[in-house]
Protein backbone atom coordinates (compact mmCIF):
# COMPACT_ATOMS: atom_id res chain seq x y z
CA UNK A 1 0.00 0.00 0.00
CA UNK A 2 0.87 3.81 -0.61
CA UNK A 3 1.26 3.95 3.58
CA UNK A 4 3.13 1.23 3.64
CA UNK A 5 5.92 2.06 0.96
CA UNK A 6 5.91 5.82 2.18
CA UNK A 7 6.63 4.78 6.02
CA UNK A 8 9.07 2.47 4.52
CA UNK A 9 11.20 5.25 3.00
CA UNK A 10 10.75 7.58 5.38
CA UNK A 11 12.27 4.61 7.86
CA UNK A 12 15.12 4.27 5.64
CA UNK A 13 16.11 7.82 5.73
CA UNK A 14 15.96 7.87 9.02
CA UNK A 15 18.80 4.93 9.44
CA UNK A 16 22.23 6.07 10.29
CA UNK A 17 24.36 5.01 7.05
CA UNK A 18 27.38 3.49 9.04
CA UNK A 19 27.01 0.31 11.49
CA UNK A 20 29.18 2.27 13.95
CA UNK A 21 28.01 5.56 13.94
CA UNK A 22 26.55 7.90 16.63
CA UNK A 23 22.78 9.24 16.13
CA UNK A 24 20.99 11.15 18.93
CA UNK A 25 17.73 11.54 17.31
CA UNK A 26 16.46 9.05 14.38
CA UNK A 27 16.40 5.57 15.20
CA UNK A 28 13.40 6.26 17.92
CA UNK A 29 12.01 10.00 17.53
CA UNK A 30 10.58 9.79 13.59
CA UNK A 31 9.52 13.39 12.83
CA UNK A 32 5.68 13.53 12.50
CA UNK A 33 4.58 13.00 9.11
CA UNK A 34 1.31 14.85 7.51
CA UNK A 35 -1.52 12.45 6.33
CA UNK A 36 -0.34 9.38 7.98
CA UNK A 37 -0.21 7.50 10.78
CA UNK A 38 2.61 4.85 10.44
CA UNK A 39 2.10 2.34 13.45
CA UNK A 40 5.09 1.36 15.94
CA UNK A 41 4.61 -1.97 17.82
CA UNK A 42 7.11 -1.60 21.20
CA UNK A 43 7.24 -5.26 22.79
CA UNK A 44 8.46 -5.54 25.94
CA UNK A 45 8.70 -8.22 28.43
CA UNK A 46 9.56 -6.37 31.70
CA UNK A 47 6.50 -4.22 32.93
CA UNK A 48 8.20 -2.10 35.50
CA UNK A 49 11.83 -0.56 36.07
CA UNK A 50 14.52 0.67 33.67
CA UNK A 51 13.18 -0.87 30.35
CA UNK A 52 9.26 -0.03 31.10
CA UNK A 53 10.21 3.49 31.88
CA UNK A 54 11.88 3.55 28.06
CA UNK A 55 9.08 2.35 26.58
CA UNK A 56 6.75 5.10 28.34
CA UNK A 57 8.74 7.89 27.08
CA UNK A 58 8.96 6.32 24.10
CA UNK A 59 5.14 5.72 23.51
CA UNK A 60 4.79 9.40 24.79
CA UNK A 61 7.03 10.73 22.11
CA UNK A 62 6.10 8.96 19.28
CA UNK A 63 2.11 9.53 20.06
CA UNK A 64 2.98 13.22 20.43
CA UNK A 65 4.90 12.93 16.87
CA UNK A 66 1.47 11.86 15.08
CA UNK A 67 2.42 7.99 15.37
CA UNK A 68 0.04 5.38 15.99
CA UNK A 69 1.69 3.67 19.31
CA UNK A 70 0.96 0.06 20.37
CA UNK A 71 2.73 -1.82 23.45
CA UNK A 72 2.64 -5.04 24.13
CA UNK A 73 4.25 -6.41 27.56
CA UNK A 74 2.87 -8.34 30.53
CA UNK A 75 -1.17 -7.73 31.25
CA UNK A 76 -0.57 -7.11 34.57
CA UNK A 77 2.24 -4.58 34.50
CA UNK A 78 2.68 -1.13 35.72
CA UNK A 79 3.84 0.11 31.99
CA UNK A 80 -0.35 -0.61 30.70
CA UNK A 81 -1.00 2.83 33.10
CA UNK A 82 1.66 4.90 31.42
CA UNK A 83 0.32 3.45 28.01
CA UNK A 84 -2.77 4.15 27.92
CA UNK A 85 -2.25 7.96 29.60
CA UNK A 86 -0.05 8.51 26.71
CA UNK A 87 -3.14 7.57 24.00
CA UNK A 88 -1.38 4.83 22.82
CA UNK A 89 -2.80 1.23 23.06
CA UNK A 90 -2.17 -1.33 24.79
CA UNK A 91 -1.99 -5.31 24.12
CA UNK A 92 -0.98 -8.05 26.60
CA UNK A 93 1.59 -10.70 25.65
CA UNK A 94 2.68 -12.84 28.70
CA UNK A 95 6.05 -14.15 28.77
CA UNK A 96 9.06 -15.70 31.32
CA UNK A 97 11.88 -13.22 32.08
CA UNK A 98 14.52 -16.24 31.29
CA UNK A 99 14.66 -18.28 28.05
CA UNK A 100 13.17 -22.11 28.75
CA UNK A 101 10.74 -24.64 26.83
CA UNK A 102 8.22 -22.33 26.77
CA UNK A 103 10.05 -19.88 24.31
CA UNK A 104 8.78 -21.11 21.46
CA UNK A 105 5.09 -20.74 22.47
CA UNK A 106 5.98 -17.49 23.48
CA UNK A 107 7.32 -16.52 20.29
CA UNK A 108 4.31 -17.80 18.31
CA UNK A 109 2.08 -16.02 20.52
CA UNK A 110 3.98 -12.78 19.87
CA UNK A 111 3.97 -14.08 16.24
CA UNK A 112 0.13 -13.93 15.90
CA UNK A 113 -0.26 -10.53 17.85
CA UNK A 114 2.11 -8.98 15.08
CA UNK A 115 0.25 -10.43 12.55
CA UNK A 116 -3.01 -9.08 14.31
CA UNK A 117 -1.88 -5.50 14.58
CA UNK A 118 0.21 -5.55 11.10
CA UNK A 119 2.67 -2.77 12.63
CA UNK A 120 4.76 -0.99 10.04
CA UNK A 121 7.73 -0.90 12.64
CA UNK A 122 8.59 -3.32 15.31
CA UNK A 123 10.60 -2.23 18.16
CA UNK A 124 11.97 -4.70 20.62
CA UNK A 125 13.05 -4.27 23.95
CA UNK A 126 15.40 -6.19 25.77
CA UNK A 127 16.51 -10.16 25.81
CA UNK A 128 13.20 -12.05 26.01
CA UNK A 129 11.87 -9.77 23.26
CA UNK A 130 14.36 -9.57 21.26
CA UNK A 131 14.12 -13.48 20.91
CA UNK A 132 10.50 -13.73 20.83
CA UNK A 133 9.96 -11.40 18.39
CA UNK A 134 13.06 -11.97 16.16
CA UNK A 135 12.00 -15.44 16.10
CA UNK A 136 8.56 -14.83 15.21
CA UNK A 137 9.64 -12.27 12.49
CA UNK A 138 12.63 -13.43 10.88
CA UNK A 139 13.23 -10.07 8.94
CA UNK A 140 9.68 -9.59 7.27
CA UNK A 141 8.69 -6.38 8.97
CA UNK A 142 11.34 -3.46 9.47
CA UNK A 143 12.53 -4.42 13.04
CA UNK A 144 14.45 -2.82 15.94
CA UNK A 145 16.16 -4.26 18.79
CA UNK A 146 17.27 -2.64 21.69
CA UNK A 147 19.10 -4.44 24.51
CA UNK A 148 18.86 -2.46 27.30
CA UNK A 149 22.20 -4.58 27.77
CA UNK A 150 23.66 -7.47 26.64
CA UNK A 151 21.80 -10.38 27.62
CA UNK A 152 25.30 -12.13 27.97
CA UNK A 153 27.10 -9.77 29.94
CA UNK A 154 24.86 -11.42 32.78
CA UNK A 155 26.10 -15.10 31.85
CA UNK A 156 29.19 -16.83 31.82
CA UNK A 157 30.68 -20.27 30.01
CA UNK A 158 28.20 -22.00 28.13
CA UNK A 159 25.51 -19.58 28.57
CA UNK A 160 27.34 -16.67 27.54
CA UNK A 161 28.55 -18.26 24.57
CA UNK A 162 25.41 -19.50 23.18
CA UNK A 163 23.51 -15.89 24.04
CA UNK A 164 26.52 -14.23 21.99
CA UNK A 165 25.76 -17.02 18.95
CA UNK A 166 22.22 -16.53 19.40
CA UNK A 167 22.77 -12.84 18.65
CA UNK A 168 25.19 -12.97 15.95
CA UNK A 169 22.53 -15.20 14.01
CA UNK A 170 19.46 -12.39 15.00
CA UNK A 171 21.27 -9.40 13.56
CA UNK A 172 20.52 -10.16 10.59
CA UNK A 173 16.68 -10.27 11.25
CA UNK A 174 17.76 -6.66 12.86
CA UNK A 175 17.17 -3.76 10.72
CA UNK A 176 18.51 -1.44 13.61
CA UNK A 177 20.30 -2.09 17.13
CA UNK A 178 19.72 0.19 19.52
CA UNK A 179 22.11 0.99 22.39
CA UNK A 180 22.32 3.29 25.21
CA UNK A 181 26.24 4.02 25.08
CA UNK A 182 29.00 3.76 23.25
CA UNK A 183 30.13 0.50 25.43
CA UNK A 184 27.46 -1.07 24.88
CA UNK A 185 27.63 -0.99 20.84
CA UNK A 186 31.10 -1.77 21.55
CA UNK A 187 30.41 -4.73 23.40
CA UNK A 188 28.05 -5.73 20.43
CA UNK A 189 31.05 -5.51 18.36
CA UNK A 190 33.42 -7.60 20.26
CA UNK A 191 31.08 -10.40 20.72
CA UNK A 192 30.77 -10.21 17.29
CA UNK A 193 27.11 -8.84 16.24
CA UNK A 194 27.85 -7.12 13.10
CA UNK A 195 24.76 -4.94 12.33
CA UNK A 196 23.65 -1.42 12.23
CA UNK A 197 23.93 0.34 15.61
CA UNK A 198 22.49 3.84 16.59
CA UNK A 199 23.59 5.51 19.99
CA UNK A 200 20.85 7.12 21.93
CA UNK A 201 21.99 7.89 25.00
CA UNK A 202 18.71 8.08 28.53
CA UNK A 203 17.81 11.08 28.46
CA UNK A 204 16.82 12.94 32.18
CA UNK A 205 14.34 15.53 32.59
CA UNK A 206 16.08 18.91 33.46
CA UNK A 207 12.47 20.25 34.77
CA UNK A 208 11.72 17.24 37.06
CA UNK A 209 15.48 17.42 37.95
CA UNK A 210 17.07 20.42 37.41
CA UNK A 211 20.94 20.68 38.46
CA UNK A 212 22.05 22.15 42.09
CA UNK A 213 23.14 25.06 42.64
CA UNK A 214 26.41 26.00 44.31
CA UNK A 215 24.92 26.75 47.56
CA UNK A 216 22.71 23.13 47.38
CA UNK A 217 26.20 21.29 46.43
CA UNK A 218 27.90 22.48 49.49
CA UNK A 219 25.02 22.09 51.54
CA UNK A 220 24.51 18.52 50.25
CA UNK A 221 28.27 17.71 50.67
CA UNK A 222 28.35 19.04 54.67
CA UNK A 223 24.66 16.58 54.99
CA UNK A 224 26.36 13.89 53.97
CA UNK A 225 30.01 14.89 55.39
CA UNK A 226 31.83 14.55 52.25
CA UNK A 227 35.15 16.21 52.29
CA UNK A 228 35.51 18.84 49.14
CA UNK A 229 36.85 17.21 45.67
CA UNK A 230 35.90 14.99 43.16
CA UNK A 231 32.78 12.55 43.99
CA UNK A 232 31.67 9.93 41.10
CA UNK A 233 27.88 8.65 41.95
CA UNK A 234 25.64 6.41 40.39
CA UNK A 235 22.50 4.91 40.86
CA UNK A 236 21.04 1.21 40.09
CA UNK A 237 21.09 -2.19 41.00
CA UNK A 238 24.04 -3.95 42.17
CA UNK A 239 24.65 -6.40 39.11
CA UNK A 240 28.01 -7.01 37.58
CA UNK A 241 26.42 -6.44 34.15
CA UNK A 242 26.37 -2.83 35.47
CA UNK A 243 29.87 -2.49 35.95
CA UNK A 244 30.32 -1.10 39.71
CA UNK A 245 33.22 -3.38 40.21
CA UNK A 246 34.98 -1.03 37.53
CA UNK A 247 34.79 1.76 39.39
Amino acid sequence: TLRTRTTRRAYARARCRSATSTCSCTAVAAPKLIGMSPRVLHVSQPGDGGVAAVVAQLTRDQVERGLEVVVAASPHAALRTAVEAAGARFSAWDAKRSPGPGSMLEARSLGRLIEAEAPDLVYLHSSKAGLAGRLALRGRRPTVFQPHSWSFEASRGPMRRAAEMWERRAVGWTDVIVCVSETERRDGLDAGIDGRYVVVPNGVDLEAFPPAGAGERLASRARLKLENGPLAARVGRLRRQKAQHVL
